[in-house]
């Protein structure tokens, strides 16, 4: 089951579609907006769409104008390229786990089912769960644990990850569990355990990197006036999102010129757009959805 997809209309809406245009979705998933993209494409429109998970292909829509490319989205320009494709002018990305990996036990991605450590996004990366949490030194799991699940106590879990595997390696996510359970109080052990998931998933499937490296491509691929509609559903996320389309890098602030101005790539189209209460209603995973939406810059 994948989910139904989040912000549907304000995502798809902020492409403003051209009949014939060329767009990208770069987290193919179940489907739901790119249907929605090819509901207002004409026939000379184009529709590419990346998923990583092998998963997805049985997802694949049966349309003349739509090409599924089963890699991840780091290499965006790279694949369209081999497709003839240099420009695009809309490019959608949704970012975060699909409700069907989050349902498939044996992927480990759930707090709710007991499973080999595993999480990754596709079955051909060779960096799993499993050797996160066995085979990194304590500084490494200390780090991936306080910066990817904004964990306060990551020190101290990190310490006991390590004594915990010196006895006897940690091979699936209910001895992951019991190696921690000093650290989950039960008022609370769903919130924490989702927080050291999400840690552990976001550096199994190198996901920040892989944000950046897609941002970075974004605005040579974008025609002038082409769009960028981006929803997150965390602050590492987002804050990536957000600092790219201000500033046009991640990290420090951007050069300006004599006058005082700076150049940036993209341009922010409207506000910051968040689910409405009916939407959070009906989907639960909406609720910690935020929408950017950006143009190429062509002021420059």
């Amino acid at each position: 089951m994948y989910h139904n997809p989040v912000l549907l209309k304000e995502s798809i809406d902020g492409l403003d579609i051209k009949e014939n245009g060329v767009y990208v979705d770069v987290t193919f998933g179940g489907g739901g907006h790119s249907k929605e993209i090819l509901k207002r494409l004409g026939a000379d429109g184009k529709l590419f769409a990346f998923d990583q998970d092998e998963d997805a292909q049985a997802n694949t829509l049966g349309d003349p104008r739509f090409t599924l490319i089963v890699e991840n989205f780091r290499y965006i320009a790279q694949f369209l390229k081999f497709y003839g494709i240099r420009k695009v002018d809309g490019i959608l990305a949704d970012f975060g786990v699909s409700s069907h990996q989050f349902d498939q036990a044996e992927r480990g991605f759930s707090t709710r089912f007991d499973a080999d450590l595993d999480m990754r996004m596709s079955k051909r990366n060779t960096l799993s769960a499993y050797e996160v949490v066995n085979k990194y030194t304590y500084d490494d799991l200390r780090k991936v644990l306080f910066d990817y699940g904004d964990i306060r106590n990551a020190n101290a879990m990190a310490k006991v990850l390590i004594a915990s595997r010196e006895v006897e390696e940690i091979r699936t996510t209910d001895a992951l569990k019991q190696a921690l359970k000093q650290f989950l109080p039960e008022h609370r052990q769903h919130k924490i355990l989702a927080q050291i998931y999400q840690a552990i998933r976001i550096e199994v499937n190198q996901e920040i990197e892989v944000i950046k490296e897609f941002l970075k491509q974004v605005p040579d691929l974008l025609n002038p006036k082409g769009r960028l509609s981006v929803i997150s559903y965390h602050s590492l996320e987002d804050r990536l999102v957000k600092r790219y389309i201000r500033a046009g890098q991640f990290e420090g602030e951007p050069e300006k010129d004599f006058y005082g101005n700076i150049e940036v790539p993209l341009k922010k189209v409207g506000g910051l757009i968040v689910p409405s209460r009916e939407e959070i209603k009906l989907n639960n995973r909406a609720r910690s959805a935020k929408l950017r939406i950006a143009e190429r810059n062509d002021e420059k």
